[in-house]
């Protein structure tokens, strides 16, 4: 498989994110927008350094480190959203801005 055909997914998987992020007033589906937003990130940065240096395993560890920061961000974004809601009933957006104050 070719760099542009992954960079092409990349780029898709980026812009489908973006649009739920944008678009989204729930928390989860905020959050899960930006994930698909940085799983286009780590696939355009894993394709170019397999096309960049094949024969190193540098990129592959920190493609494997960047997953693991983005499931354990995951799992306390989750958390926090789970105890706003069980605490306030908040699970949207605009609801949550109020806690500022």
């Amino acid at each position: 498989m070719n760099l542009e055909l992954f960079l092409i997914t990349a780029a898709a998987l980026f812009c489908v994110g973006l649009f739920g992020a944008l678009t989204q007033q729930s928390i989860v589906m905020l959050m899960m927008g930006l994930e698909l937003m940085l799983g286009g990130v780590i696939l355009a940065a894993g394709a170019v350094w397999r096309h960049i240096a094949p024969a190193t395993a540098d990129g592959q560890v920190l493609i494997v480190v960047a997953i693991t920061a983005m499931a354990v961000e995951m799992a306390i974004g989750f958390a926090v959203v789970t105890a706003l809601f069980r605490s306030r009933g908040i699970d949207l957006t605009d609801e949550a801005a109020g806690l500022r104050e």
